[in-house]
């Protein structure tokens, strides 16, 4: 009688478990953090050391990204440069040759 009492009590807990989907974050000092070995996470198992290099990875992407981009824009820019002193020189010849060297 005790016995099914207790199962049945039990059961509501059961029906009621909630999962979650997220993911757990490592506190210092936990399995998988790396924190509590010598070298740090430098020195941690196979799963640590794949996410750090998957993360210097990404950040060197990303750095490349952002300096093709400023590359790009520096060659526009020459670009704008050599047209404005283009139009510069045809100006001035157009003035009869009459610049800043002339008196």
């Amino acid at each position: 009688m005790f016995r099914t009492s207790i199962v049945k009590a039990a059961r509501p807990l059961a029906s009621k478990r909630c999962f979650s989907t997220s993911m757990r974050a490592m506190a210092g000092g936990d399995t998988g953090s790396g924190a509590s070995r010598p070298g740090g996470s430098r020195s941690g198992d196979a799963f640590t050391k794949r996410e750090t290099a998957a993360e210097e990875m990404y950040i060197k992407q990303e750095e490349r990204a952002k300096l093709l981009a400023i590359k790009q824009r520096l060659q526009q820019q020459q670009k704008h440069i050599e047209e404005l002193t283009a139009h510069i020189d045809e100006v001035t010849k157009q003035e009869g040759g009459q610049g800043e060297n002339q008196p």
